[in-house]
């Protein structure tokens, strides 16, 4: 995924290769200082220093905008003193952990997975984590952020992909991404949809209340068979995209032209287009939509794992959260972070039934993330080879 930044706020977008992925539980040591061990017991003194790895936006200390920043009160409170490194792609998080030198790290849900894998990072004590207790139980224990019962760090924030539309061009209130699939060759040419091999999921999502037969259960879990039906699904839908978009300033462009009028989009991008007065609607339709829920995780040897875990706790807080989060352009993670935001409703925060309509970002691994033991899944090296293939 990589994070661009607009004006106030970032945007995501994923593109990477990786080869199949067999989920380990990582070990670490509660001190740090080398690889492997598991979760802190108990903490010590502050190291006063703490070395993060974050997409741009996520670690603001006021110098890009002395109105914008959780980094300070981190500092004064703890005493640890920040240094921090944005990265790009998910891809490149991946590499530059392998270096060590890095205390916390926030991964997506398309990395996670991986880092766990590698042991470049510990499972975390949540009893350590206070605030912890206020992440929306909806956010916990999921197959991007825990293995086997453990849990490998703190939720960040959460958003869904959603379906915008130009509402003078798409009159009738869509519910259904038919539009963007089934019905695309009444836009033919003005649809738009999401440059990324993830985007696959999307298709399964469609395909999992249309076409029941094919029995998929989870959109990051696909068969052979299943893998297959969604990309012939996506290679239909090509002749009708006009544009594939990763750049969410693009997109906002596009809608402003009427180059695009349909396709996926963001919570955030509905709320510019908004507030500069365009004709445009967004809805979750009634399939659900794929989505993301980034976590921030502890790395295997972390220097200063003390100061690690007291980041994690200051980031979980109600007013670093809204604060992060707001910033970004998604809801937060804790339930009191709307205390200090006054635009929860409009992202859906803490609403259960909404996020429960979300396939958050899962990493699709040879071992299938569904449960099912009697087949091999398709895994990311493969998703991504098709999508060069369904893009031409």
């Amino acid at each position: 995924m990589k994070r661009n930044p607009l004006t106030a706020r970032s945007g995501a977008t994923v593109g990477l290769a990786i080869a199949s992925i067999a989920v380990l539980t990582a070990c670490g040591t509660q001190s740090g200082g080398s690889g492997g061990g598991d979760a802190a017991e108990e903490l010590g003194e502050m190291e006063g220093q703490v070395s993060i790895l974050a997409w741009p936006g996520y670690v603001e200390d006021g110098s890009n905008d002395p109105a914008v920043d959780w980094v300070s009160s981190f500092e004064e409170e703890t005493g640890c003193e920040v240094t921090s490194k944005t990265y790009g792609t998910s891809d490149e998080a991946v590499n530059l952990m392998k270096s060590g030198d890095y205390d916390v790290v926030v991964a997506s849900g398309d990395a996670t997975l991986r880092l766990i894998a590698a042991e470049d990072v510990v499972p975390v004590n949540t009893d350590l984590i206070p605030n912890y207790e206020g992440i929306y139980d909806f956010l916990k224990d999921k197959e991007w952020n825990s293995v086997d019962g453990e849990s490998y760090g703190v939720p960040h924030g959460y958003g869904a992909n959603l379906l915008m539309y130009n509402t003078e061009v798409v009159t009738e209130a869509p519910t259904s991404w038919d539009v963007v699939f089934d019905r695309a060759g009444e836009f033919t040419g003005k649809v738009t949809a999401y440059d990324s091999p993830i985007y696959i999921a999307d298709a399964a999502v469609y395909l999992m209340a249309h076409q029941p037969e094919l029995g998929i259960e989870n959109p990051y879990a696909l068969d052979e068979e299943q893998f297959q039906a969604a990309v012939d699904l996506l290679k239909e839908q090509r002749q009708h995209v006009g544009e594939y978009w990763s750049d969410y300033l693009k997109e906002i462009q596009a809608f402003q032209t009427g180059d695009s009028v349909v396709g996926t989009t963001w919570q955030v991008i509905q709320n510019v287009l908004e507030s500069e007065g365009a004709s445009t609607g967004v809805v979750l339709p009634e399939e659900g939509a794929t989505g993301w829920s980034d976590t921030w995780m502890i790395a295997a040897g972390a220097e200063n794992p003390n100061c690690a875990y007291a980041w994690l706790d200051h980031i979980a807080s109600p007013e670093a959260n809204a604060a992060a989060t707001s910033y970004f352009g998604e809801a937060p993670s804790n339930d009191a972070a709307c205390e200090f935001r006054e635009d929860c409703e409009a992202y859906h925060a803490g609403d259960a039934d909404y996020a429960s309509q979300i396939w958050y970002w899962t990493t699709p691994i040879a071992e299938c993330v569904d449960g099912r033991t009697d087949v091999e899944c398709v895994d990311y090296a493969a998703w991504t080879a098709a999508w060069q293939e369904i893009k031409g």
